[in-house]
């Protein structure tokens, strides 16, 4: 059976520890491990400030959606926003584009949903109405952590 947790905050900078506080929480109930724990931390601190730094305009007063969704097998976080979207396979194709080039050849920018897709078990990027990236993370277990 899935247990949610949901938490809407303001799009603003100074509200993102307060996921990664409430995903500690829930993750460690969960019985991640704390290295996965510390993944998931960086993965969803990205997606958003991904939303703090471009969904919303100046005039706009935003807020971000978070959902956290508990499962047997493991957790999935929704990080949604109504704000401006993004072209997704434009920034996939960009994040490409940095294989086999030299750190000083990477301009900032992009490498955000390459660093989710490393950290996380699977990263979807919904764009239709604003943002959503869904964020999944399996439970691991001791002999395969080893």
């Amino acid at each position: 059976m899935s247990q949610f947790i949901h938490l809407t905050i303001p799009a603003k900078a100074e509200y993102i520890d307060i996921v990664r506080v409430t995903l500690f929480g829930i993750a460690q109930k969960a019985g991640f491990y704390y290295e996965q724990i510390e993944d998931m931390k960086v993965a969803v601190t990205e997606a958003c400030t991904n939303v703090v730094l471009h969904a919303y305009t100046n005039q706009q007063q935003g807020v971000v959606d978070i959902r956290f969704e508990l499962e047997e097998e493991g957790i999935s976080i929704r990080i949604k926003d109504n704000g401006t979207s993004f072209k997704y396979e434009q920034a996939l194709n960009k994040n490409a584009s940095h294989h086999n080039k030299d750190l000083s050849e990477i301009t900032a920018g992009g490498l955000g949903l390459f660093m989710m897709q490393a950290l996380m078990d699977k990263v979807e990027v919904l764009t239709e109405k604003g943002t959503e990236v869904i964020l999944t993370k399996l439970i691991g277990r001791k002999e395969e952590m080893a």
